[in-house]
C-alpha cells in the first residue's frame, strides 16, 4: 500500500494536554520537542545517547485487547515523536511543581538532600515516579533497577536511594544484613553516649504520604486506540518519511516495496547511530502496532515470544517461567536472565528482542546465549513464513543466514531445557551495571543420559571479534569425552580458536579478552559440576571443597549507612540556621524541573546556534579552509574563522580559533552560526580543511621527555640530607606508577549564551562558569572592548569540578565573535565529551627505609600529561608536589616536577588539583615498604604519621592532632582489627575470590598560594518591606554555597532565612571576582556577606535600641525614613598566603582538612570484577556552616571512579576513543559500597573561617584511594596464597583488566604473550 502523499497527524499525550502535530520530522525526538517546541525544559539534555538518565520520562500506553496500561521509563532522547503515536508523555513538570503542590518523590528527593547541581535531578524523579506507578510498594532490587540508567556525578547516590527508599515497607525488604537484620534499619553503628551528635539531615515524619492520586490515562486516547480498523500512518520530514503500518500484511508490503528500510522499535541503536555516527536511512517503518509482533505463546515445548516485545518485557516473562517450571528445563532462560540486566532500566523497556537479535551487534550480552539455546526465528514475508535457527551461524553475520530485506522477523521460539542439558551465561564489564560488556559468553551442554559424557557442546562469545565468535572447532573436539585432562585441553584449544592476537584489534586489552574466554570456560566447567552435585549429593564426593563461590555474581544490594555530625550548642536560638541541615536553597526546583539552567532560556528572536569544526590532526599546518558548500546550506548564517576575531584572538600559546596550525585533535578551527543546532551541525560537516602533518606528535609523557617538550621549568622541594639517608637505610626500593586522567563529566555539559544589546556594543553573556570574571575579561579582550560593556550573568553550573574555571571562558569568547560580527544573539552548548580533563601522571620514586618500616628517605619525580596549552598545568604540578607528602613525616625527602606539552586537549582544574595524583604516588610506595617490611600497610603508615606540631615540607607550621584523632576515629568506627581478622578469614576459605581491606589517612591543604585569590566582594539590600537581596561573587555550582550564605545573612541579620532572597551571580553587580573553587567560595564569600550585613546591623542598632519590641520590617522603615542607607558592600581580603620557591618555603594555606578512610572490597579473581563492601570516612569539619555530609560523599565516590573505573583511552594519534557515558564509565549506583558512614569530628578548631568552618569540597576525593588500596590489598592475598612475589606498585585506575591480569594463574599462563613489534597498538596509556 503506497503511503499518502500528505503527512498523516501525530496525536499524543503530553502532561494531560493533547498535542497535535501535523508536520512532525522524524529527525526531531522528544527531548528537542519537549524543550524546544513545548517549553518543558525540565527534561535535561546531557548525553543524547540514552546512557546517562538526564532526559528520563515516562510513557504510558494502552493495550486495546488487554484493556492495561502500562508505563515504562525512557530516555527521551532516543525516541522519535513519530514513535509517540496514542502515547501519554509524562515529564517531570506533569508530576508536581511550586505553583500547585509538588509531588511525594519530588519533596523527598529535595528535603533529603539527593540533589546539588540538580541537572539529573528530574530524571532520577522520573525513574522513581515511574516505579511507584507500576509498583506502589516497591522491592529494594527495584528500586535500584529503576535507577540503574541514571548517572550522578555530585551526591555520590547515596541520598537519592534514601529518598526512593522512604516509598519502601519493611515488608517489602529483601535483604538482611549479617547480623539478620533489615537493610532499611539505620540504626547501626549509632553514636554511643553522645548527645551532641546527631545522626539525622532530615525527618522523615514531615514527608507527605504518597496518595496514588495520579493523572488517568487520557480517555480519548482509549477511544482512538480501540478503533477497529488500523490505517498505515505516514510522516514526512525534510529528509526522512516513517511509517507506522497497521497490519502484518501492511507491514509485508512495505518491506516488499522499501527492502532496505530499517524496522525500528525502540531505537535504542538506530538512533544512536544515526546521531553519532551520521547513519542514515530515507525510509524508516516502525512496526509498533503489529500485534503478531507483541504476542506471547507457550507450549511444553517452550516459549514463542514476539519481535516487538521489549528486553524488560522479556526479563518478566522468563522470570514468571522459571518460578513455574522445573529447574532442569529453564537452563537457557535462567542464563538469559541473568544477562537481561544489560544497560539501564530505561534502555531496557525501549529495546526490543527482534532488534537486538537482527542487529548482531558483536558486544551482545544475549546473542551468544540465543545463539546456543536451539532457538528458532519466525520470519515472514510475502512468501509466507519460515523458520531460520538462530546459531553461530546466523549471529557470525553470514549472507546465506541472513533475513533477506523483505523479511521480517515475528517472534522467537526458546525451547525448554532438556534433563541432561546444561546453560550457562557470563559477562564482565567495567562496571557492574549499565556497561556494555568487554566480553561475555554463552555456553551449552548436553551429557548423555546419567553420565559426564559429552554429546553436544557449543560456545559462543561476544566482544571476541567483529561479530559473535563460535568455538566449534574446540566443541567438536570435546565430544564423546568425560576425563580429567579436559578443562585444560578445552582451554588450550578455544585459545587456539579465537583470532583475537594482535595489539591493534579494536578495543584493545587483548590478553585481557583471551583471559576472559578461558576463564568463563573454567566458570562454566565449575557451574556444570555445581548442578551435577546438587542433583546427586552423594555421586561427586570429591567436589565439596570445589570453590563454587565463585560463582555467585555480586548481589545488587541497596546502600545503606550512617551519617553523624555535631549538633547545634543547646544554647543556640532556634531561628539561627547556622550549623544546621538545610536543604539546598534551589532542591525544590531541581526536583520540579523549575531551576533554568543556561540551555533552559528559551531562545530569544533570530537567535543563532552554533557548532564548531574541529581538527582532525594532531599536529599540522592549516593550508586553506573552504566554507562555500557549508554556507551554501539552508539556514547558515555564517562561518567564523580565526580572521574574524576583533580583538585578540586568545593568546599565542592558546588560540581561541586555530591560527596557521593545530596542536591537538578536537582544536576549534572555526564555528558555524545556523538558524537550528541540527542545521549547523550538518553544515560542519561541508567544511572542508586541507592539512600538512607535522612532527613530531607527541602524545605521552615518555614521548615529551624525549623531545623536551615541557609547560615552564622544574620545580623542586627538598628538606633532610637525602643522599646521606641512603647511605644508612636498611633497604632501598625504586619504582614507578602510572595514574590515568579523568574527564570531568559535568551533567550539564559547556553552556553559554551571549545577547548583544542595541547600543554602545553591550553584551550580556550567560553562561554556565566558575569564573565570571575570567569569562567577562576574554571575551573584553577578544572583542577589543571594555569590561564595563560585558555584563556576564551565572544563575547557577550542573557541575563544574574545576572544569568551568577557565575553559568556559575561552568557549565564551568564542561564542562571542559570532555574535559581535552577526549581530544575533548566539547559543553554543558543547557536546558530551568535547573537553578536556585531570592531568594523567607519571610519578618515578627510590626510597629509603629501615627494617621495622620507618621511612627515612625518598626522592621522588612527578610528570604530568598538559596537554597543547599551559592552562592550569604549572599550578597542577606546583600543588602535586606541596602536597605530596599526605599524612606523612619523612625527613629526608626531595620532589622535583615538570608539565608535559603534547598534542592532547589542554588538561585543566579538576577536583582537587594535583592532590589526588600526587599523594596517591606516596601511598604506593608507603604500600611497597610495608611490603618489604613484611609489614601490615597500616602499621607503616601510622608509623610515619605527623606526630607533633610539625613543619610540612614547604616549611609550613601546623597541628597534627586532628590527623591522628580522624584516623584512630576511623580505625574504631570501622572495627578495622576485627575485619581485618574477617579478611583473612575469608581469604584462607576462598581461592578465587578474595577481601580486601585499607586504611588510609588524609592531609589536605586547603586554598591558593597567593593572598589575592581569597578576596571576595558581597552587596547586601535591605528594602522596606523587610526583605534582604544577597548578591556575592561566589557560583553555585552544586555544593550549596547559596545555602551558606544565606544562613550567614540569617545569623548576622537575625532574621529568618525567608526574608533573604538570592539571585543570579552578575558582574554588573560584584565585580573582580575570583573563580569559586579550592574549596574555599564558602568561606571567602561568607566573610564578604558578613561584613556587609554586620555593617546594616550596625545602622539599624540605635533604632533597635530605641525600640527593642518592635518588628524587623518596623525597624527598617524607620531607618528609611531616618534616610539610613540600607544598600552596604562587604569585603574580605583574603588569607595572608605566600609561595618563595626559590627557597622551597611559604605559608601558603589558611588551614588544613584532615580525614581518614577505610574501605572494604571483594573481588572475582577469575574476571578482575569487584564489589565495595563498606567504607567508614571520618571528617575534621570543625563546625560546618551546614553539615557537608553530601560533599563528602560525592568528592568520596567521584574518586572512586578516578581510582577504580574511569579510564581514558587514547588512540597513538590522539584520538579520544572513551567520549561519553556509552564508552566512559563514572560510578553508577551500583558501584558504591553497599555501607557508607561518615562522621564528622566533634571539634570547633579553625579560627581563621567563617564561624571556624572548613571547606570540604575536594578534600573526599582523594579518600576514594581507600577502595584502590583495598584492591591492591585483595591482589596480595591473590599472590600470597599462589606464592608469588608482592606486586609491589598498581596503576590507576584498578580496572577489571588490571586486577584480573595482576591475580596471575595457570588460565593467564595459557595466554601467550603478544609480540606487538612493528604493530600499532590500537589504544596507547598517555602517562
Amino acid at each position: 500500500m503506497p503511503p499518502s502523499k500528505e503527512s498523516g497527524e501525530l496525536v499524543f499525550f503530553v502532561n494531560g494536554r493533547k498535542v497535535i502535530e501535523k508536520n512532525a520530522d522524524p529527525e526531531v525526538n522528544l527531548l528537542f520537542y519537549l524543550r524546544k517546541t513545548l517549553q518543558l525544559t525540565g527534561t535535561k539534555d546531557s548525553c543524547g545517547g540514552g546512557n546517562c538518565g538526564a532526559c528520563t520520562v515516562m510513557i504510558s500506553r494502552y493495550d486495546p485487547t488487554s484493556k492495561k496500561i502500562s508505563h515504562f521509563s525512557v530516555t527521551a532522547c532516543l525516541i522519535p515523536i513519530c514513535s509517540l503515536y496514542g502515547a501519554a508523555i509524562t515529564t517531570v513538570e506533569g508530576i508536581g511543581n511550586t505553583k500547585t503542590r509538588i509531588h511525594p518523590v519530588q519533596e523527598r528527593i529535595a528535603k533529603g538532600h539527593g540533589t546539588q547541581c540538580g541537572f539529573c535531578t528530574p530524571g532520577m524523579v522520573m525513574s522513581i515516579y515511574t516505579l511507584l506507578r507500576n509498583h506502589p510498594e516497591p522491592s529494594t532490587e527495584q528500586l535500584m533497577e529503576s535507577l540503574s540508567g541514571n548517572l550522578c556525578h555530585c551526591t555520590g547516590y547515596r541520598p537519592i536511594v534514601e529518598s526512593g527508599k522512604s516509598f519502601i515497607s519493611s515488608s517489602s525488604c529483601c535483604q538482611t544484613d549479617e547480623k539478620g537484620r533489615c537493610c532499611l534499619d539505620q540504626s547501626e553503628n549509632k553514636p554511643e553516649n553522645q548527645s551532641n551528635v546527631y545522626t539525622k539531615l532530615y525527618e522523615k515524619e514531615e514527608f507527605q504520604p504518597l496518595d496514588h492520586q495520579e493523572p488517568i490515562f487520557p480517555p480519548e486516547l482509549m477511544r482512538m486506540l480501540e478503533e477497529p480498523q488500523k490505517k498505515i500512518l505516514t510522516f514526512y520530514g525534510k529528509r526522512i518519511t516513517w511509517i507506522i503500518p497497521g497490519t502484518l500484511r501492511d507491514l509485508l508490503e512495505l518491506k516488499t516495496k522499501h527492502p532496505n528500510a530499517p524496522l525500528v522499535m525502540g531505537n535504542t541503536a538506530l538512533g544512536s547511530d544515526m546521531k553519532f555516527k551520521g547513519v542514515f536511512y530515507p525510509i524508516i517503518i516502525s512496526p509498533a502496532r503489529i500485534s503478531e509482533l507483541l504476542a506471547i505463546s507457550k507450549t511444553k515445548e517452550g516459549l514463542t515470544l514476539g519481535a516487538g516485545l521489549s528486553l524488560a518485557q522479556v526479563k518478566n516473562i522468563l522470570a514468571d517461567e522459571v518460578t513455574k517450571l522445573p529447574g532442569e528445563k529453564t537452563q537457557t532462560y535462567r542464563a538469559l536472565l541473568k544477562h537481561l540486566t544489560l544497560a539501564g532500566q530505561q534502555i531496557r523497556n525501549m529495546a526490543s528482542l527482534g532488534g537486538h537479535i537482527v542487529s548482531r551487534q558483536p558486544i551482545s550480552d544475549l546473542n551468544p546465549v540465543l545463539g546456543v539455546g536451539n532457538l528458532f526465528l519466525n520470519v515472514a514475508s510475502k512468501e509466507g513464513m519460515q523458520q531460520i535457527p538462530l546459531n553461530d551461524h546466523f549471529l557470525s553475520g553470514a549472507a546465506n543466514a541472513s533475513l533477506k530485506p523483505d523479511q521480517v522477523l515475528v517472534s522467537i521460539f526458546i525451547p525448554v531445557s532438556e534433563k541432561w542439558e546444561f546453560v550457562s551465561a557470563f559477562r564482565q564489564a567495567p562496571c557492574q551495571q549499565n556497561a556494555l560488556a568487554v566480553v561475555n559468553t554463552g555456553m551449552r551442554v548436553l551429557f548423555k543420559e546419567d553420565t559426564t559424557t559429552i554429546v553436544d557442546l557449543h560456545i559462543l562469545y561476544g566482544g571476541i571479534g567483529p561479530t559473535t565468535v563460535s568455538a566449534k572447532k574446540s566443541c567438536r573436539q570435546l565430544i564423546g569425552r568425560c576425563d580429567e585432562g579436559m578443562l585444560n585441553d578445552a582451554c588450550r584449544q578455544v585459545l587456539e580458536e579465537i583470532s583475537l592476537s594482535s595489539p591493534a584489534a579494536p578495543g584493545g586489552m587483548v590478553e585481557y579478552r583471551r583471559t576472559l574466554a578461558i576463564s568463563f570456560l573454567f566458570k562454566f566447567y565449575l557451574d556444570v559440576l555445581q548442578q551435577l552435585k546438587m542433583r546427586d549429593p552423594c555421586g561427586y564426593p570429591g567436589l565439596s571443597k570445589t570453590p563454587f563461590s565463585v560463582l555467585e555474581d555480586f548481589p545488587l544490594t541497596i546502600p545503606r549507612g550512617m551519617q553523624s555530625f555535631e549538633s547545634v550548642d543547646s544554647q543556640q536560638l532556634p531561628e539561627d540556621p547556622v550549623g544546621r541541615p538545610i536543604m539546598h536553597q534551589s532542591a525544590i526546583k531541581h526536583a520540579t524541573g523549575e531551576a533554568v539552567f543556561c540551555d533552559d532560556m528559551p531562545a530569544l528572536a533570530e537567535e543563532l546556534f552554533l557548532a564548531v569544526v574541529t581538527s582532525t590532526r594532531p599536529h599540522a599546518r592549516i593550508i586553506s579552509i573552504n566554507a562555500s558548500e557549508a554556507l551554501a546550506l539552508p539556514g547558515v548564517a555564517d562561518v567564523i574563522t580565526a580572521q574574524d576575531v576583533p580583538g585578540d584572538n586568545g593568546t599565542e600559546e592558546e588560540r581561541l580559533y586555530a591560527q596557521e596550525k593545530v596542536i591537538c585533535v578536537g582544536q576549534i578551527v572555526c564555528a558555524v552560526a545556523a538558524d537550528s543546532y541540527a542545521h549547523a551541525k550538518q553544515a560542519t560537516k561541508k567544511v572542508k580543511i586541507v592539512y600538512q602533518d607535522l612532527e613530531p606528535v607527541i602524545v605521552t609523557i615518555q614521548d615529551a621527555i624525549q623531545h623536551k617538550s615541557f609547560i615552564g621549568p622544574e620545580k623542586k622541594l627538598e628538606q633532610g640530607n637525602v643522599e646521606e639517608a641512603f647511605q644508612y637505610v636498611h633497604q632501598i626500593i625504586e619504582g614507578e606508577v602510572h595514574f590515568g586522567g579523568q574527564e570531568h563529566f559535568y551533567m550539564e555539559t559547556q553552556s553559554v549564551r551571549v545577547v548583544p544589546k542595541q547600543e554602545d556594543k553591550e553584551i550580556d553573556i550567560y553562561v554556565s562558569s566558575q569564573d565570571a570574571a575570567y569569562t567577562q575579561e576574554l571575551v573584553a579582550y577578544t572583542l577589543g572592548i571594555p569590561k564595563t560593556q560585558i555584563s556576564c550573568h551565572v544563575k547557577r553550573v550542573g557541575g563544574a569540578f574545576g572544569g568551568k574555571a577557565s575553559k568556559s571562558g575561552h568557549l565564551a569568547a568564542v561564542a562571542a565573535v559570532v555574535a559581535h560580527k552577526t549581530g544575533f544573539p548566539v547559543r553554543f552548548i558543547l557536546e558530551r565529551g568535547d573537553d578536556g580533563g585531570r592531568h594523567p601522571l607519571l610519578g618515578t620514586y627510590k626510597i629509603g627505609f629501615m627494617n621495622h618500616g620507618k621511612i627515612e628517605a625518598a626522592d621522588v619525580e612527578y610528570h604530568i600529561n598538559g596537554g597543547c596549552t599551559p592552562d592550569d598545568s604549572e599550578l597542577v604540578i606546583e600543588y602535586a608536589l606541596l602536597k605530596l607528602e599526605n599524612a606523612y613525616k619523612i625527613p629526608n625527602l626531595r620532589v622535583r616536577g615538570r608539565a608535559c606539552k603534547t598534542n592532547l586537549p589542554s588538561n585543566t582544574a579538576f577536583r582537587g588539583f594535583g592532590f589526588p595524583q600526587g599523594a596517591f604516588v606516596t601511598e604506593t610506595w608507603m604500600t611497597a615498604v610495608a611490603s618489604k617490611c613484611h609489614l601490615p600497610p597500616e602499621m607503616v603508615r601510622e608509623l610515619n604519621m605527623y606526630k607533633t606540631i610539625d613543619k610540612t615540607i614547604h616549611k609550613q607550621e601546623f597541628d597534627p592532632k586532628n590527623l591522628i584523632k580522624c584516623r584512630d576515629k576511623c580505625m574504631e568506627k570501622s572495627s578495622y582489627s576485627s575485619r581485618r581478622k574477617a579478611v583473612e578469614e575469608f581469604n584462607q576459605q576462598n581461592f578465587w575470590k578474595k577481601r580486601g581491606i585499607s586504611i588510609i589517612p588524609m592531609k589536605f591543604s586547603v586554598g591558593y598560594p597567593k593572598t589575592f585569590y581569597y578576596q571576595a566582594a558581597a552587596l547586601v539590600h535591605i528594602y522596606t518591606d523587610g526583605s534582604v537581596l544577597v548578591a556575592h561573587g561566589g557560583i553555585e555550582l552544586g555544593q550549596g554555597i547559596n545555602t551558606k550564605i544565606i544562613q550567614v545573612a540569617s545569623r548576622e541579620l537575625q532574621i529568618p532565612m525567608s526574608y533573604i532572597h538570592l539571585g543570579e551571580m552578575n558582574s554588573m553587580m560584584v565585580p573582580n571576582t575570583i573563580a569559586t573553587a579550592a574549596s574555599t567560595g564558602a568561606d571567602v564569600n561568607g566573610k564578604a556577606v558578613q561584613n556587609a550585613c554586620q555593617t546594616l546591623r550596625k545602622c539599624l542598632e540605635p533604632i533597635i535600641c530605641q525600640n527593642p519590641n518592635g518588628t524587623w520590617e518596623e525597624w527598617v522603615n524607620e531607618a528609611f525614613t531616618q534616610s539610613i542607607s540600607l544598600p552596604a558592600t562587604g569585603y574580605f581580603r583574603g588569607y595572608e598566603a605566600h609561595m618563595d620557591w626559590e627557597k622551597g618555603e611559604g605559608d601558603i594555606y589558611p588551614y588544613f582538612v584532615f580525614g581518614a578512610a577505610c574501605s572494604e572490597v571483594e573481588i572475582d579473581c577469575l574476571t578482575g570484577a569487584h564489589k565495595n563492601i563498606r567504607t567508614d570516612i571520618v571528617m575534621d569539619a570543625s563546625f560546618s556552616i551546614n553539615p557537608d555530609i553530601g560533599q563528602i560523599e560525592g568528592a568520596f565516590v567521584q574518586g572512586l571512579g578516578l581510582y577504580t573505573l574511569e579510564e581514558l583511552r587514547y588512540s597513538p594519534e590522539g584520538v579520544l576513543y572513551t567520549r561519553g557515558p556509552k564508552q566512559y564509565k563514572i560510578p553508577s549506583v551500583t558501584d558504591i559500597p553497599e555501607e557508607l558512614h561518615v562522621s564528622l569530628l566533634t571539634t570547633k578548631q579553625n579560627p581563621k573561617a567563617i564561624y571556624s568552618s572548613k571547606g570540604l569540597g575536594e578534600s573526599g576525593m582523594f579518600l576514594g584511594s581507600s577502595v584502590f588500596f583495598a584492591i591492591a590489598d585483595t591482589v596480595a592475598a591473590a599472590h600470597r596464597e599462589r606464592g608469588l612475589a608482592p606486586l609491589l606498585t598498581m596503576n590507576s585506575p584498578a580496572t577489571a583488566e588490571q586486577i584480573r591480569m595482576a591475580c596471575v594463574d595457570q588460565f593467564t599462563e595459557l595466554v601467550p604473550q603478544i609480540d606487538s613489534e612493528g604493530c600499532t597498538p590500537w589504544s596507547i596509556p598517555v602517562a
